[in-house]
């Protein structure tokens, strides 16, 4: 009998909220870009440092804001500055100093939690803690007995939507030698281990290619309903592919089964957009093509059937 090792899998829900919730995303915003001019004058990429030079000085300046809205600031300016400064090590950044734009609140446990079998959550505002109710979800039925993460409040144009960072422990086994092997394209997926290959058309540059037309052509004569159509069109092509990808790896995870693999080996395609340079047409279609996404799936899966995923070049 092999071995098995543990392993934490990661997954992302994303909540619609009802209601009327009044949130902070001003002032957070304000928060934070303090938080990152000082970072960014001093250098300060640790977590640790910028709370204890800086918590109990926003404390005492922002008293309304609850305790752990400035925590969660100093851990977003961390984040923000190191992937700023490494940006900027690579020449892909022309400002000289980070900003935060976005509307975007983060969440700790002690300022948010969830019921997801009354599709409630608990927020904390200035005024104390509001419930609100989930109009609607991803994957509910995946996420039950998965520990609740961080989350992440987002304001849009259609409302607010409560970003959830759910993990979850799983017994990995250890690898015995058989391996599925998965060469992503982007019209088709091959997989296939010693003794069987299995080539699935996913018919995604087509997709792509058809709503992208959609968008331009709107784009091209605006008109009165011109977002709300743009919206609906990303969200049914989007459908379409995320339904291909699930079933494509749910196929793959049932072959590794069937043949008794314990290892599935996916390729490396980090920067391949960059690493390709070719003609205006085909860069429009390498940054159509979400392979990442597909990859992500066929990982998550594994892991939670107990397989192991390794990248190779």
């Amino acid at each position: 009998m092999s071995s098995k090792r543990l392993e934490t899998v990661k997954l992302t829900a994303n909540f619609k909220l009802g209601g009327n919730v009044s949130l902070p995303f001003d002032l957070y915003r304000q928060v934070v870009n303090e938080l990152l001019e000082y970072a960014h004058q001093r250098g300060i990429t640790s977590f640790k440092r910028l709370k204890s030079e800086k918590y109990r000085e926003l404390r005492r300046k922002y008293p309304e804001l609850p305790s752990h809205y400035i925590y969660t600031a100093c851990q977003m300016s961390c984040s923000i500055y190191k992937s700023f400064r490494k940006l900027k090590r690579r020449g892909r950044v022309r400002k000289e100093k980070p900003e935060f734009k976005k509307d975007v609140i983060m969440l700790d446990d002690h300022l948010f939690s969830l019921d997801l079998e009354g599709w409630r959550a608990s927020i904390a505002t200035l005024n104390g803690r509001v419930e609100v109710e989930l109009l609607h979800g991803s994957y509910h039925e995946k996420f039950r007995g998965m520990r609740v993460g961080q989350g992440w409040v987002v304001r849009r144009v259609d409302g607010l939507y409560l970003k959830v960072v759910f993990s979850k422990e799983v017994e990995v086994q250890e690898p015995n030698g058989k391996a599925v092997a998965v060469d992503v394209n982007e019209n088709n997926v091959t997989f296939g281990s010693a003794n069987q290959i299995v080539k699935r058309v996913t018919k995604e540059r087509a997709i792509r290619m058809v709503y992208f037309l959609k968008r331009r052509r709107l784009q091209s004569k605006p008109r009165l309903n011109e977002r709300t159509l743009l919206k609906k069109y990303r969200g049914r092509e989007w459908r379409r592919i995320r339904e291909i990808y699930h079933r494509v790896a749910n196929e793959i995870i049932k072959m590794a089964k069937e043949s008794g693999a314990t290892t599935i080996v996916l390729e490396n395609l980090k920067h391949i957009r960059r690493r390709i340079k070719r003609s205006r047409m085909l860069n429009g279609r390498l940054h159509r093509w979400s392979f990442r996404k597909l990859q992500f799936i066929i990982e998550y899966k594994a892991k939670l059937n107990g397989l192991n995923v390794e990248y190779v070049e």
